[in-house]
């Protein structure tokens, strides 16, 4: 199952990249890098706005996508596998998942979401959320394969 991560903003080599970079080669199936930009100086909600289409642009069709956004539903490893193995056994061919510049997602993309997914209450840095994301997709799989890696 291939899957998309589109992102604001380009990362630059650091510890955030290696993080991301060292999960997905653990994690065998294909996963494409989208990342988006809005260089123009505009307004906030113009700038949140012009993100969400251009993240929403990088949504393959038929993709289910996943919008990492504070105020999604926190849940578990384990939740968090069964919806992309349910997504899986529907036959499901991408999974998206869409990162938000710093102000956050515009309407139009929260309300595209298949699955409005939080990593907590916290504010965490958007390129760090890149590496909890392809730790999260790998211990999913993990936990798909009954591999010990994800230890309850």
């Amino acid at each position: 199952m291939p899957f998309v991560i589109a992102a604001v903003g380009r990362s630059r080599p650091g510890p955030e990249r290696a993080l991301y970079e060292h999960y997905l080669s653990r994690l065998r199936e294909s996963v494409l890098l989208r990342e988006v930009e809005e260089k123009r100086p505009l307004p906030v909600p113009d700038r949140m706005a012009r993100e969400g289409k251009l993240l929403l642009s990088c949504v393959p069709t038929g993709s289910k996508v996943v919008v990492l956004d504070e105020r999604g539903r926190m849940q578990s490893s384990r939740d968090f596998a069964s919806a992309l193995e349910r997504w899986l056994g529907e036959g499901i061919s991408t999974i998206s998942f869409l990162i938000g510049g710093a102000d956050g997602h515009d309407s139009a993309v929260r309300d595209r979401a298949d699955l409005l997914l939080g990593f907590g209450s916290m504010t965490w840095p958007h390129m760090l959320v890149r590496g909890m994301l392809a730790e999260q997709l790998y211990r999913a799989k993990c936990i798909m394969d009954n591999h010990p890696y994800h230890r309850d």
